[in-house]
């Protein structure tokens, strides 16, 4: 009996460690055009596994701009960020029209987010 509750407790815990965290308050801001889930594209890409991929290729099938495809770097905490931040300025010519994040405590939160998402 000892040995079952182990193994369940156990299962439990890696099956927790798969899951994503709760998205923070500010992305009520970006489900309106984008998804978590892998190949749930919307309006814009799905976000699942953008965190750490090169910018431009995480969401299989998407319609990337070019600038956001030609912009040559990876999604790391400060590329993210910026973004996150400033979208027009980060990549001048991609698509997306959300403004940005305002609030530094808000950008880091969702970077934090972002990453939970594999």
């Amino acid at each position: 009996m000892k040995l079952q509750l182990a193994a369940f407790a156990a299962a439990l815990a890696l099956a927790g460690t798969a899951l994503a965290a709760e998205p923070p308050a500010a992305f009520s801001a970006c489900k309106t055009c984008h998804k978590v889930e892998a190949g749930a594209n919307g309006i814009g890409p799905s976000l699942h596994g953008v965190a750490g991929s090169k910018a431009g290729t995480a969401a299989a099938g998407f319609k990337y701009s070019p600038a956001l495809t030609g912009w040559g770097k990876s999604w790391d905490d400060a590329n993210l960020a910026a973004y996150i931040a400033n979208p027009k300025d980060t990549i001048p010519g991609n698509k997306m029209v959300f403004a940005g994040l305002k609030n530094p405590a808000d950008v880091s939160a969702m970077v934090e987010y972002l990453k939970t998402l594999k």
